[in-house]
């Protein structure tokens, strides 16, 4: 009897030795974002990014908690950030776009109108050049956070008018809502810049305040905007890389490998999901325009030549100014500009070139 329960003992604790813990580590995480689930971006972050990121962990020794904040909930658009930074959240999406100052090498695609409108091609360069240019990585970690990935950005501007488009002519003394860094695609066009934002611009172009606006597809037909600007006008723009999902890099930095590896391999998932969403919902957003009696038209590529050649050389500007605050901003410009060539864009003028 002795040597039974002698061995039975044995045998017990041998099994917990070889036996995985039945039990995972649960680690409590927020994910913040300012914008609401409507916007795509925080719809696959909650969809596709978080369920990523638990897959990736089954069967380790750890496992999530996830408390989802959006919409205003924690932070508001643009300060997520903060949130990250007080402790309130431990990964989220920055949109970079909001952020010009504290992550200028990022919005490298605002200063290089007329770019590429292939998404996947404008974010996945965004991306690569983070590991390229230790610089653009490092604009993060001075803000505690970790960059992970999973650009995401907005398709192919265009613009919509109270009135027909065939010629950069046609702008002359024409008010146009931009938003942001966009007013600068007006510069020495004839146009005048307006700035607004997607909240404004309906009641701007009805009212009269403006007579057009650089929009966005998706955008555009969530608003509605074909109601005051029927004539759409597809200057190809370009695609625009917006931000990214980051963690609070001191948060980041003390977690096991396996869990900073399943956060970081999720984001790659994310940028999957994002862009080919973002093709269905472009289609979309053109067929509700059409419907609500939008005239769609194309910018002959000889006026994109032509509106290219008329603005001052705001990438270089840009890059020059960034130079002269220690920043590799005309480094960061060259690759970009670099890159899309190589991928074969035809670019209508060259932003790199002084």
């Amino acid at each position: 009897m002795k040597f039974n329960k002698t061995l039975a003992s044995a045998t017990l604790a041998a099994a917990m030795l070889c036996t995985p813990s039945l039990r995972a580590e649960e680690l409590e995480v927020t994910a913040v974002a300012g914008h609401p689930q409507v916007f795509l971006w925080v719809k696959t972050l909650s969809e596709t990014y978080i369920p990523a990121v638990n897959a990736a962990l089954e069967g380790s020794d750890f496992s999530i908690d996830w408390t989802e904040a959006y919409g205003g909930t924690l932070a508001k658009v643009g300060g997520e950030m903060e949130a990250m930074e007080d402790g309130l959240a431990q990964v989220g999406i920055v949109s970079t776009l909001f952020e010009p100052s504290l992550l200028s090498l990022q919005n490298v695609t605002y200063v290089t109108p007329f770019g590429s409108p292939d998404v996947d091609l404008v974010l996945s360069t965004v991306d690569q050049m983070h590991e390229e240019i230790p610089a653009m990585r490092k604009l993060w970690e001075d803000l505690d956070l970790e960059y992970l990935g999973g650009g995401f950005g907005l398709e192919d501007y265009l613009l919509m008018t109270t009135f027909p488009v065939s010629r950069v002519e046609d702008l002359q003394g024409r008010k146009i809502n931009a938003p942001g860094p966009a007013v600068n695609w007006l510069k020495d066009t004839g146009a005048v810049g307006v700035a607004g934002n997607l909240t404004t611009y309906y009641n701007d172009i009805q009212t009269g305040v403006a007579e057009g606006v650089i929009v966005f597809p998706t955008a555009a037909a969530a608003a509605k905007l074909q109601e005051v600007a029927p004539y759409v006008t597809r200057v190809h723009f370009g695609a625009q890389f917006a931000g990214g999902i980051v963690a609070k890099k001191s948060w980041f930095d003390d977690l096991d490998p396996v869990v900073q590896t399943a956060l970081r391999d999720a984001a790659g998932v994310f940028a999957v999901d994002y862009r080919k969403s973002l093709d269905n919902r472009v289609a979309g957003a053109f067929k509700a325009m059409e419907d609500g009696g939008a005239t769609i038209t194309e910018l002959p590529e000889a006026e994109r030549v032509k509106w290219a050649a008329a603005l001052p050389n705001i990438a270089m500007d840009w890059a020059v100014d960034l130079d002269a605050k220690g920043l590799p901003g005309t480094e960061v410009l060259t690759t970009y500009i670099t890159h899309l060539k190589d991928a074969g864009v035809s670019l209508p003028r060259d932003w790199s070139a002084k």
